[in-house]
Protein backbone atom coordinates (compact mmCIF):
# COMPACT_ATOMS: atom_id res chain seq x y z
CA UNK A 1 0.00 0.00 0.00
CA UNK A 2 2.81 2.38 0.90
CA UNK A 3 4.52 1.80 -2.45
CA UNK A 4 1.24 2.28 -4.32
CA UNK A 5 0.60 5.56 -2.48
CA UNK A 6 4.07 6.83 -3.35
CA UNK A 7 3.56 6.02 -7.03
CA UNK A 8 0.20 7.83 -7.04
CA UNK A 9 1.81 10.84 -5.38
CA UNK A 10 4.58 10.92 -7.99
CA UNK A 11 1.98 10.70 -10.77
CA UNK A 12 0.24 13.76 -9.33
CA UNK A 13 3.43 15.80 -9.66
CA UNK A 14 3.79 14.46 -13.16
CA UNK A 15 0.26 15.36 -14.27
CA UNK A 16 -0.25 18.70 -12.57
CA UNK A 17 1.17 21.94 -13.90
CA UNK A 18 0.61 23.73 -10.58
CA UNK A 19 2.16 21.26 -8.12
CA UNK A 20 5.86 21.34 -7.31
CA UNK A 21 7.69 18.03 -7.03
CA UNK A 22 9.71 17.58 -3.79
CA UNK A 23 12.85 18.68 -5.66
CA UNK A 24 11.19 22.01 -6.50
CA UNK A 25 10.47 21.15 -10.15
CA UNK A 26 7.35 21.72 -12.26
CA UNK A 27 7.37 18.51 -14.27
CA UNK A 28 4.88 19.66 -16.91
CA UNK A 29 7.04 22.71 -17.64
CA UNK A 30 10.04 20.43 -18.11
CA UNK A 31 8.04 18.31 -20.55
CA UNK A 32 7.15 21.50 -22.44
CA UNK A 33 10.86 22.32 -22.73
CA UNK A 34 11.45 18.89 -24.25
CA UNK A 35 8.81 19.71 -26.87
CA UNK A 36 10.81 22.82 -27.80
CA UNK A 37 13.91 20.68 -28.32
CA UNK A 38 12.03 18.58 -30.86
CA UNK A 39 11.36 21.62 -33.07
CA UNK A 40 13.50 22.42 -36.10
CA UNK A 41 16.51 24.65 -35.49
CA UNK A 42 16.25 28.44 -35.46
CA UNK A 43 19.21 30.85 -35.27
CA UNK A 44 19.23 34.56 -34.42
CA UNK A 45 22.06 37.11 -34.66
CA UNK A 46 22.43 40.73 -33.65
CA UNK A 47 24.82 42.36 -36.13
CA UNK A 48 25.85 45.92 -36.99
CA UNK A 49 22.65 47.99 -37.28
CA UNK A 50 20.44 44.91 -37.76
CA UNK A 51 19.03 41.75 -36.26
CA UNK A 52 18.02 38.65 -38.19
CA UNK A 53 16.54 35.18 -37.76
CA UNK A 54 17.01 32.14 -39.98
CA UNK A 55 15.04 28.94 -39.45
CA UNK A 56 14.90 25.50 -40.97
CA UNK A 57 11.38 24.80 -42.27
CA UNK A 58 11.07 21.09 -41.69
CA UNK A 59 8.56 19.22 -43.86
CA UNK A 60 7.38 15.97 -42.30
CA UNK A 61 5.54 14.63 -45.34
CA UNK A 62 6.94 14.06 -48.81
CA UNK A 63 4.18 15.95 -50.64
CA UNK A 64 3.89 18.81 -48.15
CA UNK A 65 4.33 22.31 -49.58
CA UNK A 66 7.27 24.20 -48.06
CA UNK A 67 5.42 27.50 -48.59
CA UNK A 68 2.84 26.54 -45.97
CA UNK A 69 5.38 25.92 -43.20
CA UNK A 70 6.58 29.41 -42.29
CA UNK A 71 8.49 29.45 -39.00
CA UNK A 72 8.80 33.24 -38.67
CA UNK A 73 5.92 35.70 -38.44
CA UNK A 74 5.68 39.48 -38.30
CA UNK A 75 4.47 40.90 -34.99
CA UNK A 76 4.74 44.62 -35.74
CA UNK A 77 6.50 46.76 -38.33
CA UNK A 78 9.74 46.48 -36.37
CA UNK A 79 9.34 43.06 -34.67
CA UNK A 80 9.34 39.45 -35.84
CA UNK A 81 9.08 36.14 -33.99
CA UNK A 82 10.13 32.58 -34.76
CA UNK A 83 8.79 29.49 -33.01
CA UNK A 84 10.26 26.17 -32.04
CA UNK A 85 8.16 23.42 -30.51
CA UNK A 86 4.40 23.07 -30.82
CA UNK A 87 3.66 25.38 -33.76
CA UNK A 88 -0.05 25.72 -32.96
CA UNK A 89 0.91 27.08 -29.52
CA UNK A 90 3.38 29.43 -31.18
CA UNK A 91 0.75 30.86 -33.51
CA UNK A 92 -1.57 31.62 -30.59
CA UNK A 93 1.23 33.44 -28.76
CA UNK A 94 2.26 35.42 -31.84
CA UNK A 95 -1.33 36.43 -32.55
CA UNK A 96 -1.56 37.56 -28.91
CA UNK A 97 1.64 39.57 -29.39
CA UNK A 98 0.31 41.12 -32.61
CA UNK A 99 -2.88 42.21 -30.85
CA UNK A 100 -0.94 43.67 -27.91
CA UNK A 101 1.39 45.60 -30.26
CA UNK A 102 -1.58 47.00 -32.22
CA UNK A 103 -3.35 48.06 -29.01
CA UNK A 104 -0.19 49.87 -27.91
CA UNK A 105 -0.04 51.80 -31.22
CA UNK A 106 -3.70 52.80 -30.95
CA UNK A 107 -3.43 53.88 -27.33
CA UNK A 108 -0.06 55.66 -27.39
CA UNK A 109 0.42 56.39 -31.13
CA UNK A 110 3.93 54.93 -30.94
CA UNK A 111 5.39 51.49 -31.70
CA UNK A 112 5.87 49.24 -28.70
CA UNK A 113 9.42 48.67 -27.47
CA UNK A 114 10.65 45.12 -27.91
CA UNK A 115 11.30 44.38 -24.24
CA UNK A 116 7.78 45.41 -23.16
CA UNK A 117 6.31 43.02 -25.72
CA UNK A 118 8.61 40.20 -24.55
CA UNK A 119 7.62 40.77 -20.92
CA UNK A 120 3.93 40.68 -21.83
CA UNK A 121 4.25 37.38 -23.70
CA UNK A 122 6.25 35.88 -20.83
CA UNK A 123 3.60 36.93 -18.30
CA UNK A 124 0.99 35.28 -20.55
CA UNK A 125 3.07 32.09 -20.68
CA UNK A 126 3.75 32.07 -16.94
CA UNK A 127 0.04 32.20 -16.13
CA UNK A 128 -0.36 28.82 -17.80
CA UNK A 129 2.07 27.31 -15.28
CA UNK A 130 0.19 28.73 -12.30
CA UNK A 131 -3.51 27.92 -12.71
CA UNK A 132 -5.13 24.50 -12.69
CA UNK A 133 -6.86 23.16 -15.78
CA UNK A 134 -4.27 24.67 -18.13
CA UNK A 135 -1.06 23.28 -19.55
CA UNK A 136 2.17 25.18 -20.31
CA UNK A 137 2.77 26.40 -23.85
CA UNK A 138 5.03 23.85 -25.52
CA UNK A 139 6.93 26.41 -27.54
CA UNK A 140 9.81 28.87 -27.29
CA UNK A 141 9.67 32.12 -29.23
CA UNK A 142 12.73 33.87 -30.60
CA UNK A 143 11.77 37.53 -30.85
CA UNK A 144 13.83 39.96 -32.94
CA UNK A 145 13.17 43.68 -33.12
CA UNK A 146 14.66 47.13 -33.49
CA UNK A 147 13.69 50.09 -31.33
CA UNK A 148 16.64 52.21 -30.16
CA UNK A 149 18.95 49.33 -31.15
CA UNK A 150 18.71 45.76 -32.52
CA UNK A 151 17.38 43.30 -29.94
CA UNK A 152 17.09 39.53 -29.72
CA UNK A 153 15.20 37.60 -27.02
CA UNK A 154 14.14 34.02 -26.36
CA UNK A 155 11.05 33.23 -24.26
CA UNK A 156 10.80 29.82 -22.62
CA UNK A 157 7.69 27.75 -21.71
CA UNK A 158 8.11 28.67 -18.03
CA UNK A 159 7.62 32.36 -18.81
CA UNK A 160 11.26 33.38 -18.39
CA UNK A 161 13.14 35.32 -21.07
CA UNK A 162 16.77 36.05 -21.94
CA UNK A 163 18.39 38.61 -24.21
CA UNK A 164 21.15 37.50 -26.60
CA UNK A 165 23.70 38.73 -29.10
CA UNK A 166 23.34 35.40 -30.90
CA UNK A 167 21.63 32.13 -30.02
CA UNK A 168 19.66 29.13 -31.26
CA UNK A 169 16.55 27.17 -30.25
CA UNK A 170 15.28 23.77 -31.36
CA UNK A 171 16.80 20.36 -31.90
CA UNK A 172 20.56 20.02 -31.42
CA UNK A 173 20.63 23.63 -30.19
CA UNK A 174 23.65 22.98 -27.94
CA UNK A 175 25.70 21.79 -30.92
CA UNK A 176 24.59 24.85 -32.88
CA UNK A 177 25.50 27.18 -30.00
CA UNK A 178 29.04 25.75 -29.98
CA UNK A 179 29.38 26.76 -33.63
CA UNK A 180 27.83 30.17 -32.97
CA UNK A 181 30.39 30.85 -30.22
CA UNK A 182 33.12 29.83 -32.67
CA UNK A 183 32.08 32.02 -35.60
CA UNK A 184 30.05 34.93 -34.20
CA UNK A 185 31.65 38.37 -33.87
CA UNK A 186 29.96 41.58 -32.77
CA UNK A 187 31.25 43.60 -35.72
CA UNK A 188 29.67 41.37 -38.38
CA UNK A 189 27.53 43.09 -41.00
CA UNK A 190 24.22 41.63 -42.16
CA UNK A 191 25.63 39.74 -45.14
CA UNK A 192 28.49 38.25 -43.13
CA UNK A 193 26.16 37.21 -40.32
CA UNK A 194 23.69 35.58 -42.70
CA UNK A 195 26.48 33.66 -44.39
CA UNK A 196 27.69 32.29 -41.04
CA UNK A 197 24.18 31.37 -39.88
CA UNK A 198 23.43 29.53 -43.14
CA UNK A 199 26.79 27.76 -42.91
CA UNK A 200 25.91 26.58 -39.39
CA UNK A 201 22.48 25.39 -40.54
CA UNK A 202 24.05 23.43 -43.39
CA UNK A 203 26.40 21.68 -40.92
CA UNK A 204 23.72 20.76 -38.38
CA UNK A 205 20.49 20.11 -40.31
CA UNK A 206 20.02 16.69 -41.89
CA UNK A 207 19.24 16.88 -45.62
CA UNK A 208 19.78 20.64 -45.55
CA UNK A 209 18.22 22.60 -48.40
CA UNK A 210 18.40 26.36 -48.85
CA UNK A 211 14.88 26.13 -50.29
CA UNK A 212 13.66 25.11 -46.82
CA UNK A 213 15.06 28.11 -44.97
CA UNK A 214 12.86 30.91 -43.64
CA UNK A 215 14.72 34.17 -42.94
CA UNK A 216 13.93 37.75 -41.93
CA UNK A 217 15.88 40.83 -40.89
CA UNK A 218 15.15 44.20 -39.31
CA UNK A 219 17.50 47.18 -39.67
CA UNK A 220 17.58 50.67 -38.16
CA UNK A 221 14.82 51.57 -40.66
CA UNK A 222 12.61 49.50 -38.33
CA UNK A 223 10.96 47.49 -41.07
CA UNK A 224 10.39 43.73 -40.95
CA UNK A 225 11.82 42.24 -44.16
CA UNK A 226 11.58 38.69 -45.51
CA UNK A 227 14.67 37.35 -47.29
CA UNK A 228 13.85 35.54 -50.52
CA UNK A 229 15.25 32.12 -51.38
CA UNK A 230 17.05 33.76 -54.31
CA UNK A 231 18.84 36.17 -51.95
CA UNK A 232 19.66 33.35 -49.52
CA UNK A 233 21.15 31.25 -52.32
CA UNK A 234 23.32 34.19 -53.35
CA UNK A 235 24.63 34.72 -49.80
CA UNK A 236 25.13 30.99 -49.21
CA UNK A 237 27.14 30.54 -52.42
CA UNK A 238 29.54 33.42 -51.71
CA UNK A 239 33.12 32.38 -50.99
Amino acid sequence: MLESGLINEMMEYDRSNVMFAPEGRLIQVEYAKKTVNQGSITIGFVVKDAVFIVADKRTTKELMLVKGTEKIMQVDEHIGAAMSGLISDGRILIETAQSYAQDHRIMYDTPIDVLSLVKYICSFKQAYTQFGGYRPFGVSLMIAGFDDKPRLFVTEPSGIYFGYKATAIGERDEKVKVLIRKYYKENLDLQEGLKIALKILSKTVEKFSINKVDAIYITDKKQFKKISVKELKKVFSEK
